[in-house]
């Protein structure tokens, strides 16, 4: 899964060629989640204060995820998308 961004101890990526709706994927220790870019639905668990973490950041960079889905889905580099400050 190649990370597109990576702040406090969580590795976000996304799966090239994955499947819809655009999503991506964020990883903190043991816990894992999904979250759907257009919807803001999230699939897994996170502890509170990364789950937040990983809000602010997506509220943040909408636009560049959804730039990353489209490079993802025709196998191209995809962009880094800055960490959280």
């Amino acid at each position: 899964m190649p990370e597109i961004s990576r702040f406090l101890g969580i590795i976000i990526s996304m799966i090239y060629n994955d499947h819809n709706p655009p999503h991506f994927h964020a990883i903190y220790g043991d816990y894992k989640i999904t979250v759907e870019i257009f919807s803001g639905i999230i699939t897994g668990r996170f502890p509170k204060r990364a789950l937040n973490a990983v809000l602010e950041w997506f509220e943040m960079y909408k636009t560049e995820l959804l730039e990353d889905w489209e490079l993802a889905q025709k196998h191209e580099i995809l962009k880094k998308i800055p960490p959280l400050e």
